[in-house]
């Protein structure tokens, strides 16, 4: 079964989150906006300065994650958001921060 036959698949988000990012509380506010959209995953500080967003779940709440990233409203200043999609693996439980 498939979006064509009403049935949405799930899909893991892989996004990369640049900008002023880190120490602002933007990774809380992530699982925040994450958790209300039944999401699970992860935001994790990345070395670089960047925050990385690992995020699964229906393609549309998925969506609707990145665009609350990209929305203006996230603390601190997002520059841009890099995503790409893949099939959901599963095994995730929750909204980690790191």
């Amino acid at each position: 079964m498939d979006e064509q036959h009403g049935i949405s698949r799930n899909v893991r988000l892989s996004a990369t989150v640049r900008g002023r990012v880190q120490g602002v509380g933007f990774r809380y506010w992530t699982r925040d906006q994450a958790e209300q959209l039944g999401l699970v995953g992860s935001a994790v500080n990345q070395p670089d300065g960047t925050v990385g967003v690992v995020a699964e779940g229906p393609r549309g709440a998925v969506e609707q994650l990145v665009a609350a990233l990209e929305s203006g409203s996230a603390p601190g200043r997002v520059r841009g958001v890099e995503t790409s999609y893949a099939a959901a693996t599963g095994g995730l439980s929750g909204f980690d921060v790191a």
